[in-house]
């Protein structure tokens, strides 16, 4: 039997404004039958995180919640009715919220063995970014091998994971990137085919002569229309984020989001049609209630070889609300971890 009695977790009393986000400390009751409990040592973070503590994220909990939706550590007890993990195996998961806590009470369908060799923080970085990617790219995508395809934000946690799935299924990925000193990190995984996103991108991409079979965005706004206008017949352009609505403070600024969601790209379908291109956009949220297909997909991605994920900036448990900070303001490259 497990001998933690406690956790620490960092809660908001309901979305809105970040600054409500606080440290706790609550008791731990029994393990339920059906779950597993992890001792968290790593907690990784996401864009997702900041949309539902600002309440612009479509499936943030009603009233109090823990943020959070992926973690790595070492199982501390395990259910009576619960199979596949023992006390002290490795692991990292994924949890519908609830991820910045020092012990999760997880199902085992949502754990995955991590490798002796990848610290909690690799386990950690490894879970949503990964599905996000591979979802997009081989669900929603259909990439096929020879295809060409733009991955925006590529020095970024699913952006660098999705330029390694791209090239490991035979794609030609070309990524962008928002300042010219994140080059380098893709040029350290082996990308030479980087653009560094010019104020009018529209310009730049013809300017280039490129045209792509498959573009991942989660920018949004112009870059994402340009993006559209630059697919070849048959393309797809695949949505899954609008990096463009992450809130500068820690409130949302609800007039100036307003006015992007009005100039935001509209598509019609005539004219996709007669172009032969297409839209397709989802929250990759909904597949910790899909059990059978989030095995599927963890399946695929067991039989690709692929690096371990580039973790970028490391904090402390403690500071979560700097962690969100640099997350927030576009600085970073590969993933924002926070260690417990």
């Amino acid at each position: 039997m497990s001998a933690v009695t406690h956790r620490t977790v960092w809660a908001t009393p309901k979305a809105g404004d970040i600054s409500r986000l606080e440290q706790k400390t609550e008791p731990l009751g029994a393990l339920p039958d059906d779950r597993v409990r992890v001792d968290v040592h790593a907690v990784g973070l996401n864009f997702a995180d900041i949309f539902a503590l600002t309440g612009l994220y479509s499936a943030t909990p009603q009233g109090a919640f823990i943020p959070g939706l992926e973690f790595a550590g070492a199982v501390l007890e395990c259910g009576a009715d619960t199979a596949g993990f023992s006390p002290g195996d490795r692991v990292m998961g994924v949890t519908r919220f609830g991820g910045y806590a020092s012990v999760i009470d997880s199902e085992p369908d949502t754990l995955i063995p991590l490798s002796d060799d990848w610290d909690f923080a690799r386990g950690a970085a490894w879970p949503a970014q990964t599905l996000t990617a591979w979802y997009a790219l081989t669900r929603l995508g259909a990439l096929r091998a020879g295809q060409r395809v733009l991955v925006h934000s590529a020095a970024g946690g699913v952006g660098l994971q999705a330029m390694k799935l791209a090239r490991a299924l035979g794609g030609e990925p070309v990524g962008t990137v928002g300042s010219a000193d994140k080059v380098s990190t893709l040029a350290g995984a082996g990308f030479d085919r980087i653009l560094v996103r010019e104020k009018d991108f529209a310009r730049q991409l013809q300017r280039e002569a490129l045209q792509f079979e498959l573009v991942l965005d989660a920018v949004g706004g112009r870059v994402q229309k340009a993006s559209f206008d630059a697919l070849a017949p048959m393309g797809r352009l695949v949505v899954f984020g609008a990096a463009e609505f992450t809130p500068k403070g820690k409130r949302p600024d609800y007039l100036k989001a307003a006015w992007r969601y009005l100039r935001r790209p509209r598509y019609d379908v005539m004219d996709m049609i007669s172009s032969n291109r297409s839209v397709l956009a989802f929250n990759l949220i909904w597949l910790w209630e899909q059990k059978p297909e989030m095995r599927a997909l963890l399946a695929e991605l067991e039989r690709v070889s692929l690096s371990p994920p580039l973790v970028g900036h490391r904090f402390s448990f403690d500071d979560a609300h700097a962690a969100l900070e640099l997350l927030r303001s576009g600085r970073s490259v590969g993933k924002v971890i926070l260690e417990c």
